[in-house]
This record gives structure tokens, sequence and C-alpha cells, in this order.
């Protein structure tokens, strides 16, 4: 049986530009470009008024004051109308005692879905997946995350996953698996035989001369 073609739809990829665009959101119209110097996590949920979306909300909700510490700007998108958004945030500040204090942009028309490849056909032509964009003070793509439209997110990763990307900034350093803050960083491995060499008495806990941790 033959398969049907795939529709390819651009994404961005990390280490590219964040395409700028401007859109109608929850807090009047707003572009991308408006959040220069600031880190952005945006992310998209599948419908206003939906289960997995509302806890989503809430949760996203609860970390909001840890990002704004870390100079990070959140904004939301779903292909509903503004006041489907307005109706939802009113929604969950009566029934849940959350307020909803981020943009939501009204995507009705898929321009900014599109532009970033929320839509995916697989599950859904008319609704974007549960996709988060974490891009830099710079507008660089820095992380690129999808979830499907039945499993919401884990907002402490996505905490966490600011932290690796700031401290590896600032530090010139990797992050190994589970990391958290406090926690060793690794050292980036030697680029010639006589900088492995050295390494190994450089005072790192290293397991070998590629593999050396310390603490900031």
């Amino acid at each position: 049986m033959e398969e049907t073609p795939v529709e390819k739809h651009y994404m961005p990829r990390i280490g590219e530009r964040a395409p700028d665009f401007e859109a109608i959101t929850t807090h009047g119209m707003k572009k991308l470009s408006d959040f220069k110097g600031k880190w952005v996590i945006l992310f998209s949920h599948p419908a206003d008024f939906t289960p997995v979306c509302t806890t989503e909300f809430v949760a996203f909700s609860e970390i909001y004051d840890e990002l704004v510490k870390r100079n990070v700007q959140l904004i939301g998108l779903s292909i509903d109308s503004v006041h489907s958004h307005i109706a939802w945030t009113l929604w969950i500040k009566e029934k849940m005692g959350t307020e909803i204090k981020f943009p939501i942009i009204a995507d009705l028309d898929m321009k900014v879905a599109n532009l970033f490849g929320m839509i995916h056909p697989g599950q859904s032509a008319t609704a974007a997946v549960r996709a988060v964009f974490v891009i830099d003070p710079e507008r660089m793509m820095r992380a690129v995350i999808y979830y499907p439209l039945n499993a919401g997110r884990n907002m402490q990763e996505i905490l966490r996953l600011v932290d690796a990307l700031q401290t590896a900034d600032e530090h010139k350093v990797a992050l190994p698996a589970n990391w958290k803050p406090g926690d060793k960083v690794i050292v980036p491995p030697p680029r010639t035989v006589a900088e492995a060499k050295k390494r190994l008495s450089e005072g790192y806990e290293c397991i070998d001369w590629f593999l050396c941790k310390k603490k900031l």
C-alpha cells in the first residue's frame, strides 16, 4: 500500500535565529522582537477550555515568578480567538484561583503556528501540538521540545532547562544528565594531546581525560 506523502513544514532549529512575528495577544499586539534582551519561552497548547491545557496554564502560572527572576518572558499560543483566551483566563481565575499574567497569542490564521512548526498533521490539522521554544536574548533558538496532545508538560524540567542554558552561557561549561543548580558541571574537553595530558593534574574531578567535572 502506497503511503500518503508527508507535507513538509518549516521547523526552527537549534542555533538558528527565531523568526520574528507580530500577533494579537491578550496583552495587545506583540512582536517577538519586542523582547530583545530577555529570554523567551514561547509555548503552544491545542485549545482553550480543555482539561490538559487548563492544568498546564495553572502550572505555567506557578513557575511564572521564577521565570521572571531568570529574565524570561513567557508567551502562550493556540489557534483560538482573543475572546476565547480572555474568557478562559477569567474562568481559570474564577474557578481555580490562578491569574494568568503572561500574554497568549490568538493565532486563528495559524500564521505563527506554521512559522514555528507547531502544526503536526499526524496529530491535528487545526490544533497546535504542545511545543516549547526557548529563545535567548539575541533571539537565537536554544532549545525545542515537542509533546503530543495527550501528555502535559513538566514545569520543573522547563525551569531546569533554562537554568542549564544560562549556566552554560555564563560559565562556558556543559551540564551532565539530570543536572540541577548546585550540582557539578562538566569542563569542556581538551582540544589537543598536550591539554589532555595536562587535564588530569588541573584539580578537576576526572573519570578520564575527556570527562571532568568541577563545582562552580
